[in-house]
C-alpha cells in the first residue's frame, strides 16, 4: 500500500491535484491518503501519528502544487515536525531506510518557461534538490518526481485543459506506483 501525503492548502478549489487524487482513488491501487492541510489547519502536526503512518508503508507519495519553486508551507512544516532526529536521521534514525520517496506535483506554467533563457530560468528538476537530499539523508529511495505543467487557471488554462493534464499525470503516477509494488 502506498501512502499519499496530500499537501494542498486549498484542495477544495483545486482542479489538477483533485483530479490526480480522484484518478488514484479510481485505480486498483491500495492507497491511503492523508490530507495534511485538512488534518492540521493550524499547522500543529502530530509527529507521532504521522511517523506511525510512514512506518506502515513502503512507498510515500508527496502530492502537492508547486508553489514559488517549492512545496506549500504545510508540507515543509510536516517535514520539519515528522522527519525528526533519531527517527529519519541520526545514529538510530533509520526508520525510513529503504522506503520509496516519490514527489508528485503540479506546475502551473508552461514547460518551455522553465529554461535558462525563459521566464523561470531553471528546469523544474533543479528545484527538487532539497527533496532528493531529504530522501537520501533519511536513507530512502528517491524516485524521480512526476509532475505536469499547465495546471493553473491564472496562466490561462481552462478547467478542462487542467483536468486533462492532471489525468495524464495521474496515469504516469499510477504506472510508477505499480512498478514499485
Amino acid at each position: 500500500m502506498a501512502l499519499i501525503i496530500l499537501a494542498h492548502p486549498t484542495f477544495k478549489k483545486s482542479f489538477a491535484n483533485k483530479t490526480i487524487i480522484e484518478e488514484l482513488q479510481k485505480s486498483d491501487l491500495a492507497i491511503k491518503i492523508r490530507d495534511i492541510a485538512k488534518l492540521y489547519p493550524n499547522y500543529h502536526i502530530d509527529a507521532g501519528t504521522e511517523q506511525k503512518e510512514l512506518l506502515k508503508h513502503k512507498t510515500i507519495v508527496f502530492q502537492y502544487p508547486f508553489y514559488w519553486y517549492n512545496m506549500p508551507a504545510i508540507l515543509k512544516q510536516w517535514f520539519d515536525a515528522v522527519f525528526q532526529h533519531q527517527f529519519a536521521f541520526g545514529s538510530k534514525g533509520d526508520k525510513l531506510k529503504g522506503k520509496n520517496f516519490l514527489p508528485s506535483f503540479t506546475v502551473g506554467g508552461k514547460e518551455k518557461e522553465y529554461n535558462v533563457l525563459e521566464k523561470h530560468h531553471f528546469r523544474v528538476h533543479e528545484f527538487c534538490k532539497n527533496l532528493e537530499q531529504t530522501a537520501l539523508f533519511a536513507q530512502m529511495n528517491y524516485i524521480e518526481p512526476i509532475y505536469g505543467y499547465r495546471t493553473s487557471l491564472a496562466d490561462g488554462y481552462t478547467e478542462e485543459e487542467i483536468r486533462d493534464t492532471a489525468k495524464e499525470q495521474a496515469k504516469r503516477l499510477i504506472t510508477r506506483l505499480v512498478s514499485l509494488e
